[in-house]
């Protein structure tokens, strides 16, 4: 579908990400220094392997983890801690995740690494409110890549311990072919071989957690393309998926849209840990539901 560097690189810059990164930025600094929050909680050896924990005001409903973008070899889970103030507010815990960066590992590795960070969110969620409290993967970019990973690795899928009960993956890159040939490779470091084993899309199975999936209306045809395909195969396992196509929203300002109360994403998110709370895993709904 085009020419992978523009589709995946230049095609998605936008001149405003700087100021609104700078905007995220500002905004994550007061989000800090207004609320109660954990920084820095380890949940592994490596000097990334750490996250930020905001709690639920009042009782938690459930947990929101989320990863951040940087095309796996940049970027920091600071930047993006404005969005928890909104998800506190409505009983929900937000953790915010780093994960060690290519190439100092592997893709693979990568995934390994940040896949502890799920049994020590969940214990620090458990404290005071036991350990039914439903968890949510949330991703952005890479960070999507990441979420659904782990979520297809579910060791508990098949049962009502499943680890993961929902997934939210925001503008993601599923099928990891096409960046062979860019220059995201130069860290990424893959060859065909290893970017379809990379590639969760070709290892969407039964069983998995339900899914709501988001890109931007104005991102580059590839990857609202990745977000459709991503949808169909879960769907076509007989998972639970919704799609939903932000309007006027790009790579970045998008993430406005899933942070603001009120709006479209904001309620789809809503809706989506509200059905991993109540869900056993005999409720799964009929393939390509929404959620209500």
């Amino acid at each position: 579908m085009g020419d992978p560097q523009f589709e995946y690189v230049q095609g998605q810059s936008r001149p405003g990400f700087a100021s609104l990164l700078a905007e995220y930025e500002a905004e994550s600094l007061a989000a800090v220094a207004a609320g109660t929050c954990a920084l820095d909680q380890r949940y592994g050896p490596s000097e990334r392997q750490t996250f930020d924990f905001f709690p639920a005001r009042g009782r938690a409903r459930g947990t929101l983890a989320y990863f951040h973008a940087g095309y796996w070899q940049s970027r920091d889970k600071s930047t993006f801690r404005f969005i928890a103030p909104a998800f506190a507010e409505m009983g929900v815990n937000v953790a915010l995740v780093n994960y060690p960066l290519c190439p100092s590992v592997s893709l693979p590795a990568l995934v390994v690494a940040a896949s502890a960070c799920v049994p020590a969110i969940r214990h620090l969620s458990a404290e005071g409110a036991g350990d039914g409290l439903p968890l949510v993967l949330a991703g952005h970019s890479a960070g999507a890549h990441i979420a659904v990973e782990l979520a297809l690795a579910d060791e508990h899928a098949t049962s009502k311990k499943r680890a993961i009960n929902g997934v939210l993956a925001m503008s993601g890159i599923f099928d990891l072919a096409p960046l062979v040939e860019t220059s995201l490779n130069d860290k990424l470091r893959l060859d065909a071989a290893s970017a379809a084993a990379c590639s969760p899309l070709h290892r969407v199975r039964a069983h998995a957690a339900p899914m709501l999936v988001v890109v931007g209306e104005e991102e580059t045809p590839a990857f609202i393309d990745q977000s459709r395909r991503l949808h169909e195969a879960w769907t076509g396992a007989g998972n639970r998926s919704a799609l939903h196509v932000a309007p006027r929203a790009d790579h970045f300002s998008l993430l406005r849209h899933f942070a603001s109360p009120g709006g479209a994403l904001f309620d789809k998110v809503d809706a989506l840990i509200a059905s991993a709370d109540r869900r056993g895993f005999e409720q799964v709904a009929r393939p390509g539901q929404g959620y209500h």
